[in-house]
């Protein structure tokens, strides 16, 4: 626990690191804080913190400046919203899906002039049509086909072989009874009529589900991203190639931001993961803002700014707070 003066020091060191970049010196700090304390007193503080993991002294400077873990602190205890009317954000005009995920992703990246990054609309998936077919034993081939003609193949394993007659059973069965449904729905059907089932008919169509839901998931896996190039002018990533290189494989593989922001998804509100915490784009250097956003209602999506460490939290929460509320009234028609 950090006493009020301690606080008070920690919020200016990080407030003013942001501002200028720079390592904050004992005469700046005491400046930039209102306190009316000897510079010794003000280092006595900074070792403090510094022992405790919240600032760090860089080689080439007596200043100091935020770690990660005193970023979170300044986050989550001292930080001063911005009012909303500091961003100037214009509208989002209702129009096709993908040209309102677009200017998202680049609506984000010019008010943060960092990186914008969306998840596209998550489709209900709807079936139409299931076959089972048998590749060898224990192995089945799961063919779902949607009203629109999109077919999904997925491969699955059996605890059981199954006949090619019982095969056809399960197709019937599941296509008469559960045709026009959403997969979740029949997820949840499934629940309460498996026991009305035959064991082995319930246990194929509950596989087929779960493939069902893989195979939807890996189709809709798509992210905008806008803004790549702003780091490149970064000053605390200027000077290293190699992270740059490592972000940019990030941005090209796109799978590590679908997680983390599938993760963010299933939060309320604004998220902030700070160098590295989010385990998924695991860089020291790294902060990422994001937040859900809504289509009549129901989460669908996520977004987010991706920057340095050293960002305006204030102003990114209400970039990508506005940005969400901006996308959800796009995409919304009620």
């Amino acid at each position: 626990m950090l006493d009020e003066r301690a606080k008070t020091l920690l919020k200016a060191l990080v407030e003013r690191y942001i501002a200028d970049g720079q390592p904050v010196g004992s005469r700046t700090l005491s400046r930039a804080s209102g306190l009316e304390l000897s510079p010794a007193t003000i280092r006595n503080v900074m070792a403090d913190l510094e022992d405790l993991g919240l600032i760090a002294s860089p080689h080439t400077s007596a200043g100091r400046i935020p770690t990660a873990r005193g970023y979170r602190l300044f986050v989550d205890t001292m930080l001063t919203a911005r009012p909303l009317a500091a961003v100037a954000a214009p509208q989002l005009p209702p129009d096709q899906p993908q040209r309102v995920i677009a200017n998202a992703a680049q609506l984000l990246s010019n008010l943060s002039h960092f990186v914008g990054v969306i998840t596209a609309p998550r489709k209900a998936s709807v079936f139409h049509h299931i076959e089972f077919m048998r590749l060898s034993e224990r192995r089945v081939l799961v063919i779902l086909v949607a009203p629109d003609g999109d077919v999904q193949n997925r491969v699955i394993f059996t605890a059981q072989d199954y006949t090619h007659s019982q095969l056809i059973e399960a197709s019937n069965y599941l296509t008469a009874h559960y045709r026009g449904l959403t997969i979740e729905a029949v997820r949840e059907r499934l629940k309460t009529e498996v026991d009305a089932l035959r064991g082995e008919i319930a246990a194929l169509m509950q596989a087929a589900v779960q493939a069902g839901s893989e195979a939807h998931a890996d189709s809709q896996a798509q992210v905008v991203i806008s803004g790549e190039r702003n780091l490149l002018t970064v000053q605390d990533f200027s000077s290293d190639l190699g992270s740059l290189r490592k972000l940019f494989d990030v941005f090209e593989q796109k799978t590590q931001l679908m997680r983390l922001l599938e993760v963010s998804s299933r939060a309320e509100g604004v998220r902030i993961y700070i160098g590295g915490e989010s385990m998924v784009v695991p860089f020291e250097e790294l902060s990422v803002v994001s937040a859900p956003y809504e289509v009549d209602g129901q989460i669908v999506g996520t977004l987010g700014v991706i920057g340095p460490t050293r960002m305006a939290y204030d102003r990114m929460i209400q970039i990508v707070d506005i940005t969400s509320r901006l996308v959800s009234n796009a995409l919304s028609t009620k």
